[in-house]
């Protein structure tokens, strides 16, 4: 009797797809990302399906226009749909471990289950820092090298949703200069800053939406910070006392996570790695938070995260790789008669906070 066993290039795929799931599931950012409007970090796949290295997000702005009433005509007085885009480009990103001696007794299949943790980190991880550098760039630069005269022109362009310390006056359109204005005592981020952006998400033109919860009639805002930012955070008294109640509130809110402070409809979520610049009063150091509605980034994939195996030193030595074809951006939308003239971030309020270091 003849026994049926598994292909080999089918169990490698069924590992790569049970990698990508664990990489979506166990991502510090998973709880943020979706495939649809309503996420923060909005995930596309178009590419997995066609050629090409790039991946446009688009953005259809809202109506404004009064209802046509009664009898009144409808036809010629139609609103027009305005549109804007974002390209996103992909590159492929990857890494790869050689596995101990010892372990070339052990089948392809084995060898990658070996280094699945070490690669799921690293590869959770390198998403983690493209999302961080996007959320300091400006109009798609990393922030160390953007020029002063491209950093004014973004701050000018953002100055509806962009706030330097805990008040709006010290926004004056030269990025460095207002920086210069955050300092460790009137700086800090607390309640009254944190519901100061949520009033400008709420105002900014376009509007920066909240998103909704399934099954919970309440709109978040999700503000991300440096731990430093967060630890002047829980300072402030009037946290202290909201938070007493607020894990067992949000205990099944799949946003919410242990460690989470929620003021005012904003769930704030402590991210390590998260930039210092030593731009602030006398120089001291300051974070930017990024707080976010729907959309404020996206991720294009056109290849998910799969696994290669490899053999050195004739056959002696083993290594397993892993791989993706993906980018991550801040999307931006233009707010000029162009397309993409006068770029605004558009998901997210930035804030530049007090982040001195523990004496």
């Amino acid at each position: 009797m003849a026994n049926t066993s598994a292909a080999t290039g089918l169990t490698v795929q069924q590992w790569d797809d049970n990698f990508f799931t664990e990489y979506v599931q166990d991502n510090p950012y998973a709880r943020y990302m979706g495939t649809d409007e309503n996420s923060i970090i909005q995930i596309n796949e178009d590419l997995t399906k066609e050629k090409g290295d790039s991946i446009t997000f688009a953005l259809v702005n809202r109506l404004s226009n009064s209802a046509v009433t009664g009898s009144s005509t409808l036809e010629g007085n139609e609103e027009a749909m305005e549109s804007r885009s974002h390209q996103l480009t992909i590159d492929q990103r990857r890494n790869a471990v050689r596995v101990p001696a010892f372990e070339n007794q052990k089948s392809a299949i084995d060898l990658r289950n070996a280094a699945r943790a070490t690669l799921l980190t690293w590869s959770m991880e390198d998403t983690r820092d493209l999302t961080i550098t996007a959320g300091n760039s400006k109009n798609g630069t990393a922030y160390g090298s953007v020029s002063e005269a491209n950093k004014d022109i973004w701050a000018v362009d953002n100055t509806d949703r962009l706030l330097y310390g805990a008040v709006k006056s010290n926004d004056t359109g030269d990025h460095s200069a207002d920086l210069a204005k955050v300092d460790n005592t009137a700086d800090q981020l607390d309640t009254g800053a944190l519901s100061l952006m949520k009033r400008i998400a709420l105002t900014a033109s376009p509007k920066i939406r909240p998103i909704r919860v399934a099954g919970m009639n309440k709109r978040f805002y999700v503000c991300f910070v440096h731990p430093l930012v967060m630890r002047d955070l829980k300072t402030d008294s009037v946290i202290t006392a909201a938070q007493r109640e607020v894990a067992i509130r949000n205990q099944n809110n799949k946003l919410f996570e242990g460690g989470d402070v929620e003021w005012d409809g904003i769930i704030v979520h402590e991210v390590d790695d998260m930039p210092i610049l030593a731009e602030g009063a006398a120089g001291i150091d300051v974070s930017p938070v990024y707080f976010c509605g729907a959309q404020a980034f996206g991720v294009g994939f056109g290849k998910r995260w799969e696994s290669v195996t490899e053999e050195f030193d004739y056959g002696d030595k083993h290594g397993v790789a892993t791989r993706a074809w993906y980018g991550v951006d801040k999307l931006t939308f233009g707010s000029g008669s162009g397309d993409t003239d006068d770029l605004k971030d558009n998901g997210m309020v930035t804030g530049y906070f007090a982040a001195v270091a523990d004496s």
